[in-house]
C-alpha cells in the first residue's frame, strides 16, 4: 500500500468525485492544497512531509483551487470504504431509477463521474448511450480500463464541469451523483455549471443532482474525527464552517504509523439547503424541481461519513426550447466565422515538392467537414492572399479562425503578418498575436525565457550564420537545427551528429540550404519524447489534453530517434511509416511538472487559446523543454487532434474548443495588447 501514498490525496468522506473539467483546468473535487504549498508536497518514501501544526482558522489555509490534483489512487484508498463500495453504487442507481424514467437508448451524461462507478452500473443494466466526464485524468483512465474489462459501451472523457464540450440539446439526462456539486471557490461557478447543463440538455430533459443536505450538515458535522485506513495508515480530520457559514471546510492529515505525516490538506464544499438549490435551478429556467428520499450511504469501515452522510436526490426538467429546424433548412447562427488558410495558388517551400499536394487538399476537406458539424456557426473560407485584406474588410465576421500557419503568402517568416493584418483591420481572431509568434519562432529566445523561469532546457551552443570557428560541443551525439524555422525544416536524420567532422559537414549543409540562418548545436536528448497541449486562456482556465508520447519502437535501429522533416513530409520514409503516438504513461509528478511548465510559458510568452509544448528526457530521465508551438498544427492527423482523441474528443470537438476559447476571451474583454507579449 505504500506506493499509493506518493501523490497528495483527497480525504475519505470528502466530496466523492471531481467536478469534471474537460481539462489541462478548473473544476475537480476534493481537498488537497496546491503542490507549491509545503504541507502538500508528495510524501517521501523514507519519511513523512511535516505538517502545519495547530491551525486556528482553517479557511485562511484553504486554496481557491484545492480540487485540482486530488483524485488519484490515494483518494480511492482513503475514500474507498464509500466510493468503492458496490452496495452504495447499486443503492444510488436504484434510487435514481425509482425517481425518473429512463429508456435504454436515452443519451445519459454522468458529469463528475470519478472512476465511473455510476456510469458503469447503468451500462451494466442495459443503458447503451452513457458518457462519463471528469476532471481527474487518473480516474478517467481507470474508468476506461474498467469499462474495457467488463466490455461495457461507456465513453469516458476528461472535462470541466463549467464548460462541457458536448452539442447543444444533445442529452436526455445529466447526472451529478456522489456529492459532486459545490466545490468551487465562487458560487458564480456553480451557476455556470447549471447554465451549461441547461444548454446540453434537450428541452424537457432531466437533471439529477445528488448533494449534501446543507441544513442538516451545518448542524451535524463532526468537528474532529480519525480512523484507520489500513494496518499502516490513519487519517485525522477537523472541520469548521466558513466565515459566511456557506461552506464546510475540512483539514485532513494522513499519517503512516512509522513514516509520519504524508499528507496535510484542506478542502471545502458549499452547503446548499433545499430552498437555495431550488432557487438556483428555477432561476436558470428549470422546472418541476423535486426532492426525493435521502440517499443511504454506508462505510465498509463503519467510520465517519463526513460530507457523504446525509444527501439529497433532486430532479428537475430542462426548460422547453425552440423546435429544431427541419432538415434542409438553415440552422440558427450565433457566430459568423471566417477561416483563413494558406494560399494553394502560391509556392510553399515547406511542403513536399514546394507546393500544395493532394494530402494538403484532403486535410482542408476534412477540416471543412468537421466545422460543418458545429451548430451555431456559419463558416466562410479565405485562401487568396493577394486579396486577403480587402476580403476581410468586406466580410466583417464575428471571429476569424486563423489557420494560415504557413504564413502570409506561404512564407513561414511572415506567419506573424497574418495576425498583424487582423489587428490592423480590427477583427478578433483565434490564436497567438504577432509578437508571440515572432518570439516563439526564435528557439533561442524561448529557451532563454524558459531557463530564466527555472524550466530545464538542453545544453546549447549558438552558431551565427558567419561564424567559422564555433565552439564545438563537449560531448556527442549532438543535435543541429536552425535557430528559427517551422515544420522541422533543416532537421533530418543527419542532424544528429556523432563527431566534430559530422558537425562541420552538417553545419555547411545547413548554410547551403538555409543561408543566413543561425544554427543551434544542442545536447541530443535520447529519452522519451512528450507533447503537452493547452486549450483556453489563463483568465478563463487552461485545459491540458492528455500528454502524448512519441513511440519510436518500430524505427530501424540505424536511424536516430527524432521527429524530423522526413516524419512530416516524406511518405516513403521509415519515419513517416513507423513512428506512432500514444498516451504517455508518466509518473504523476513528472506529468504535473510538464503541465505546470507549459502553463507558465503559456502566460509568459502570451500564447492565446491553444498552444503545444514539446519536451524530451535526457539519459538521466530529466525532462527538458524542446520548443513552444503557438498556433500548432490543426490538421486531423496532427499531434493536437491525437491528444484530443485520447480524452474522447473528436475533431469537431477540438475545433469547437479552440473557437470557444477565443470567443470567451474576446467577449469577456480580456484581450491583452500584443505589445505586452515580450514582458514577463
Amino acid at each position: 500500500m505504500e506506493d499509493i501514498f506518493k501523490p497528495p490525496s483527497k480525504s475519505s468522506k470528502s466530496p466523492a468525485k471531481s467536478p469534471a473539467t474537460a481539462s489541462p483546468t478548473p473544476a475537480s473535487s476534493a481537498h488537497s492544497a496546491p503542490h507549491s504549498a509545503p504541507h502538500s508536497a508528495p510524501a517521501s518514501k523514507a519519511r513523512g512531509i511535516g505538517t502545519l501544526g495547530p491551525v486556528a482558522d482553517l479557511e485562511t489555509h484553504l486554496p481557491a483551487e484545492w480540487w485540482r490534483d486530488l483524485f488519484n489512487s490515494v483518494y480511492l484508498k482513503t475514500d474507498g470504504d464509500v466510493v468503492e463500495n458496490d452496495a452504495n453504487t447499486v443503492r444510488d442507481i436504484d434510487a435514481l431509477l425509482d425517481s425518473i424514467e429512463l429508456a435504454p437508448d436515452d443519451r445519459i451524461l454522468d458529469l463528475c463521474c470519478g472512476q465511473g462507478r455510476h456510469a458503469l452500473e447503468l451500462a451494466g443494466r442495459g443503458f447503451t448511450q452513457v458518457t462519463g466526464v471528469d476532471r481527474s485524468r487518473y480516474l478517467i483512465r481507470l474508468a476506461r480500463r474498467r469499462a474495457q474489462a467488463r466490455a461495457l459501451p461507456v465513453v469516458f472523457r476528461e472535462g470541466d464541469a463549467r464548460a462541457v464540450r458536448l452539442p447543444d440539446s444533445g442529452l436526455d439526462v445529466v447526472l451529478m451523483m456522489g456529492n459532486s456539486f459545490g466545490y468551487f471557490d465562487r458560487e458564480a461557478d456553480d451557476h455556470k455549471v447549471v447554465e451549461g447543463l441547461k444548454r446540453i440538455l434537450r428541452g424537457g430533459g432531466t437533471l439529477v443532482l445528488d448533494l449534501t443536505d446543507g441544513t442538516w450538515m451545518r448542524d451535524h458535522f463532526e468537528r474532529r474525527s480519525w480512523e484507520w485506513i489500513d494496518q499502516n495508515h490513519f487519517v485525522c480530520r477537523e472541520r469548521s464552517l466558513s466565515r459566511d457559514a456557506q461552506r464546510l471546510i475540512t483539514r485532513e492529515v494522513v499519517t503512516h504509523a512509522e513514516r509520519g505525516v504524508i499528507a496535510d490538506q484542506f478542502y471545502a464544499e458549499r452547503l446548499y439547503d433545499r430552498e437555495r438549490i431550488a432557487a438556483m435551478l428555477t432561476g436558470q429556467g428549470f422546472r418541476d424541481v423535486r426532492f426525493h428520499d435521502s440517499l443511504t450511504t454506508d462505510s465498509d469501515r463503519g467510520q465517519d461519513l463526513g460530507m457523504m452522510a446525509h444527501r439529497l436526490l433532486i430532479t428537475a426538467r430542462a426548460p422547453r426550447k425552440p423546435a429544431v429546424p427541419a432538415r434542409g433548412r438553415r440552422r440558427p447562427v450565433d457566430r459568423k466565422v471566417t477561416v483563413l488558410l494558406g494560399d494553394p495558388r502560391l509556392p510553399d517551400p515547406v511542403k513536399r515538392g514546394g507546393q500544395f499536394n493532394e494530402e494538403d487538399f484532403d486535410t482542408i476537406r476534412r477540416l471543412k467537414t468537421a466545422l460543418e458539424e458545429l451548430d451555431g456557426h456559419a463558416f466562410t473560407y479565405l485562401d487568396n492572399h493577394a486579396t486577403l485584406q480587402r476580403d476581410l474588410e468586406r466580410g466583417q465576421p464575428d471571429l476569424v479562425l486563423n489557420l494560415a500557419d504557413e504564413g502570409f503568402r506561404n512564407d513561414a517568416f511572415m506567419e506573424l503578418h497574418v495576425p498583424a493584418l487582423l489587428e490592423m483591420t480590427g477583427l478578433p481572431y483565434t490564436g497567438a498575436g504577432p509578437a508571440c509568434l515572432g518570439l516563439c519562432y526564435d528557439k533561442t529566445l524561448v529557451r532563454a525565457v524558459a531557463e530564466g523561469a527555472g524550466i530545464p532546457v538542453p545544453l546549447e551552443t549558438y552558431v551565427s550564420s558567419v561564424d567559422q570557428a564555433a565552439t564545438l560541443p563537449a560531448t556527442f551525439p549532438a543535435l543541429m537545427k536552425p535557430s528559427f524555422g517551422d515544420s522541422s525544416i533543416g532537421i533530418t536524420q543527419q542532424a544528429v551528429v556523432h563527431s566534430a567532422e559530422e558537425l562541420v559537414a552538417y553545419r555547411d549543409r545547413l548554410r547551403e540550404t538555409l543561408p543566413g540562418r543561425p544554427i543551434l548545436v544542442q545536447e541530443f536528448l535520447a529519452g522519451a519524447e512528450y507533447s503537452v497541449t493547452l486549450i483556453g486562456n489563463p483568465e478563463n482556465g487552461l485545459q491540458a489534453l492528455p500528454v502524448l508520447e512519441v513511440d519510436y519502437g518500430n524505427l530501424p535501429d540505424n536511424l536516430p530517434r527524432i521527429l524530423g522533416y522526413e516524419s512530416k513530409w516524406e511518405p516513403d520514409s521509415p519515419y513517416w511509416e513507423r513512428i506512432a503516438y500514444r498516451p504517455a504513461d508518466l509518473d504523476p509528478e513528472v506529468e504535473r511538472a510538464m503541465i505546470a511548465h507549459s502553463s507558465l510559458l503559456f502566460g509568459r510568452l502570451r500564447c492565446r487559446d491553444y498552444a503545444r509544448f514539446d519536451f524530451r528526457a535526457d539519459g538521466a530521465g530529466v525532462v527538458k523543454l524542446l520548443e513552444v508551438n503557438p498556433n500548432p498544427g490543426w490538421c486531423w492527423d496532427g499531434k493536437m487532434n491525437l491528444m484530443a482523441g485520447f480524452t474522447g474528443m473528436d475533431y469537431p470537438d477540438l475545433l469547437r474548443a479552440i473557437l470557444d476559447a477565443a470567443w470567451a476571451r474576446v467577449t469577456q474583454g480580456v484581450e491583452t495588447a500584443d505589445a505586452l507579449s515580450l514582458v514577463g
